[in-house]
């Protein structure tokens, strides 16, 4: 049975929020622009006008000057940017800089790059920073990746994207700052949904556009004007010599618009998304009471994310039992060319694969609604039971 998207509950906003109508305006009006912004004739220079307008807003929106932004095909290109591109640039000035420390429950676009700069760099090393129960940075394990000063750029997500929970990046910054080390956040996630880390404690900061309204394919690279870069690509040197191309100047002012709105709108989507979460929690506690919520009461987090473990239940069988009768959700990050495994996020929290077998990621967004949990809830009955009989055919 096939059910329309207007029938549909929308559960999975942490992969993508819906598209915001003002950017789509934004993106139209400003790709009907003709000209290159970096051509210096008329239309060049109404095209960079778009840009520049854009670029402006951005700043100013993130309380940055503008030539602190790099502007990204998204979270994950940011995210390259600030672990590869600055580890390499801070390791060409100081070679005794010669690793990099990310938290192991981020995003695969930080993990994953750090991983694969030790490999194609013999003199860089990947350090890997524990996290607790609730998928809190140890102090400790920050101390013992700092101690030897080594560590050119520290980075922590400010909301994990697959549980929600919330780092304090103030205290990171305190425990880097004394070894000189630069702090990079992933804050794709938490944009609009927790407040944003000062630039006195951070000093590189990623964020996607698809989290907050505007298209696939915009992010920003927030960055200080004092972190060295290596060079990412060759050209015409566009950005600060980071990252050449033509910049994109209907992206750039999709991704100002859904901005402004998203930070206008912040403090009362937040209460909203607080109590829709309320609302979900409490409802899936009345039907499965054995259900196991990820992160314990009063662990620092954002809302807008439930992550919840079913025990006996299939994650794959959930998941489709849920899309079938028009439930949109996850298991976990949708990063991983659409293939659900095991998570390295709960693994890091200590939870083992056999206990997160049943793992479900609810996430809310400016269109959620209460119908949105009703429909998951009178959904969630029949689907746990066919999916733990499902379970039970591989424990």
């Amino acid at each position: 049975m096939s059910i329309d998207d207007a029938e549909r509950a929308y559960l999975d906003h942490a992969a993508t929020t819906v598209l915001r109508p003002a950017a789509l305006e934004a993106f139209t009006a400003a790709a009907a622009v003709r000209g290159n912004p970096s051509s210096v004739h008329a239309s060049g220079r109404r095209a960079r006008g778009v840009l520049d307008e854009a670029l402006e807003t951005i700043g100013s929106l993130l309380g940055v000057p503008r030539s602190w932004l790099i502007m990204t095909s998204g979270g994950t290109e940011a995210d390259n940017l600030a672990i590869r591109s600055v580890a390499l640039g801070v390791h060409a000035a100081d070679p005794a800089r010669t690793a990099v420390a990310v938290a192991a429950t981020d995003h695969p676009a930080v993990l994953a790059t750090a991983q694969s700069l030790e490999a194609g760099t013999p003199s860089l090393q990947a350090r890997l920073l524990p996290v607790d129960a609730r998928g809190l940075l140890r102090p400790e394990g920050i101390a013992a990746a700092l101690a030897d000063g080594a560590v050119s750029v520290i980075s922590a997500a400010l909301v994990n994207n697959e549980t929600g929970a919330r780092q304090d990046l103030a205290a990171l910054a305190a425990a880097a700052r004394p070894h000189r080390t630069l702090v990079h956040t992933d804050a794709v996630q938490g944009i609009g949904h927790a407040p944003l880390p000062s630039f006195e404690d951070v000093d590189l900061m990623s964020l996607s556009g698809h989290k907050i309204g505007a298209p696939v394919g915009v992010g920003v690279l927030v960055a200080t004007p004092d972190v060295p870069f290596g060079v990412a690509s060759t050209g015409g040197g566009q950005q600060r010599g980071v990252r050449s191309g033509t910049l994109d100047a209907a992206h750039a002012a999709a991704f100002a618009a859904a901005l402004r709105e998203t930070l206008a709108e912040r403090d009362q989507q937040r209460e909203r998304i607080r109590a829709l979460a309320a609302s979900l929690t409490a409802g899936i506690r009345r039907i499965d009471p054995g259900a196991r919520f990820t992160l314990p009461e009063g662990s620092p987090r954002s809302e807008h994310i439930v992550h919840v473990v079913f025990p006996g239940a299939d994650s794959d069988a959930l998941l489709f039992l849920l899309d079938e009768r028009g439930v949109d959700s996850s298991a976990g990050s949708a990063c991983s060319a659409g293939v659900t495994q095991a998570s390295p996020v709960l693994a890091a929290m200590g939870i083992s694969d056999r206990q997160a077998r049943g793992a479900l990621r609810l996430s809310f967004g400016w269109t959620s609604t209460q119908r949105d949990v009703d429909v998951l809830l009178a959904a969630l009955p029949e689907a746990l039971e066919k999916a733990r009989a499902v379970g039970a055919l591989f424990s």
